[in-house]
Parts: structure tokens; sequence; C-alpha cells
């Protein structure tokens, strides 16, 4: 099947239709950074589960037929990026999936969404834990944040003072586990938030940034799905990693200004100008 030269990310994720997180988020990011993104939505939610009430509709069962539909048509991708899985299962079948249409050439990014603030999800099992670390030993680059890295690390999760030698013999572990590009999110450092970047062979990065207001849903979807975009467009890690954490802090800056609920996640629609390719 002839296909057309412009670079191509397949994102699985869900897909909610209020609340400005997953798919909802990755689709007009990736887009806006020229590269058509390919929607694998994991399950349905009317709105994500921050609201008391939502409907939601498990796609687990129908993903096989829609990836071997896909392998039927030959279709081929820059890019496989994945985001929050909520079962053993659905890992499973993202592994299969990479496995099918990671090509010479393929960058896999994963989002190992596990949980935040020391406390992993309550419905993740250690089973769901265990099947995470060999999906990301199946990535490219990943983007945990310090609660999923200590995690994924066995590592003993705290707050506050984290010295770069920590940060560095985390960012070790989970370089041996396979991936090459590592950046640890969301590392509060006083007034600041850090990202901590780490690849082979490179000198790792600290960039830190002036925390503002309070946390958001769709800000980790927002900050992966930059990164997504510019892997596949060749941007180097140190240069996306910075302007994925300058954009969100615009976005939540912006949403402040404009009074938007905070579960109702950030308004990037309103800067999306703003993010150059």
């Amino acid at each position: 099947m002839e296909q057309s030269r412009q670079k191509k990310i397949a994102a699985i994720n869900d897909l909610t239709g209020f609340g400005r997180c997953a798919l909802a988020v990755s689709i007009p990011v990736i887009s806006h950074l020229k590269v058509q993104c390919c929607p694998v939505p994991t399950s349905i939610l009317s709105n994500h589960v921050g609201y008391q009430e939502y409907f939601f509709d498990d796609y687990t069962k129908k993903l096989p037929a829609y990836f071997a539909m896909w392998e039927k048509l030959d279709l081929k991708f820059d890019g496989i990026m994945s985001g929050f899985l909520g079962s053993s299962a659905q890992i499973a079948l993202v592994e299969k999936f990479v496995g099918q249409f990671s090509k010479e050439g393929t960058i896999v990014i994963v989002d190992p969404v596990m949980g935040d603030h020391g406390k992993i999800a309550e419905t993740y099992t250690e089973e769901m834990c265990c099947g995470m670390r060999r999906l990301v030993s199946l990535a490219d680059i990943i983007t945990p944040n310090l609660t999923e890295a200590c995690k994924l690390t066995d590592t003993p999760y705290r707050e506050k003072g984290w010295k770069k030698t920590e940060l560095f013999a985390m960012a070790e572990k989970l370089r041996g586990m396979g991936p090459e590009k590592i950046v640890i999110t969301g590392i509060p450092q006083g007034k600041f938030i850090a990202n901590y970047m780490y690849q082979e062979k490179e000198e790792p990065v600290l960039f830190r940034t002036y925390r503002e207001g309070t946390e958001r849903c769709g800000t980790g979807d927002l900050f992966a799905s930059i990164i997504a975009a510019d892997a596949v467009n060749g941007v180097s890690f140190v240069e996306s990693v910075k302007k994925a954490s300058l954009f969100v802090k615009k976005c939540i800056i912006r949403s402040m200004e404009m009074g938007v609920e905070q579960k109702n996640g950030v308004c990037f629609e309103e800067i999306l100008h703003l993010l150059k390719c």
C-alpha cells in the first residue's frame, strides 16, 4: 500500500471526550507539529475519572482486530507512543503491537503512567508494574515522573532532596532496562520543578523552571506528545524536553488567567500557535 512521506505516529491511549487528556491532547498537538497522529483507542470515556461519574467502554478485546487490519494494510510508522494502560492485557497488547510495527528507524516512546506523589494508582497491580517494565525495555525514549522512575527501579521514593548523583544512578538503572533516552519529570526543588535528562554518551542535564499554579490533568500527555513528535522530526532530545517543559508552563499560566477549572486540564488550544516545530 502506497503511503505519503509525511511522518506518522501511532498513539496508543484512551479517548476521553471531556477533560483534555490522553488522545484528546495528543491528536491536535502532534498534528500541529506536522506529524500525522494515528490513534489507537484503548478505551472510550465520556470524561476522565477525576469526575464523580463517567461513561467507560473498554476497547481491549477489539484491539487485536484493529491491529490486524493495520498489519494487513502494511502500515508503517515513524513513531509508536503509549500512554495510560488500564490492565495487564492492554500492556501485553502494546508489547505485541511494538513487535509488529516497530521497524528499522521506528522510535518507540513510552510514558509509563503508573502514579504520582509517591503513590502507585490503586488499580495498578504488581503484575501490571512488571508488564510496564517489559514495555519500557522495548522503548527508545521514556518519560516517567519521579514516582514512576522510583517504582520501575525499586528506588525508595521521597518528595524532596534529590541529588544529581541519585538521579543519575536511577537513570542508569532505567537505561539498563533498554531505553536510550530518559527524562524523569516533575522533580520538586523548592520554588522550581525540574526534569532530569539522560542519554547515553551525553552529559545529563537538569532543567528547572519556576513552579506555576497547581497540577492539572493532561499535562503529562501534552509533554509526552511534544517529545514524541520532536523525536520523529529529528529535534535534539534536550531541546525537545526544554521546549515541552516551557510550553506546559505557559499553558498552565494561560489556564489560570482564563479561570479554567483545574480538572479540565490546560487550555493549550489558546496558545498552540506558539509551539514551534
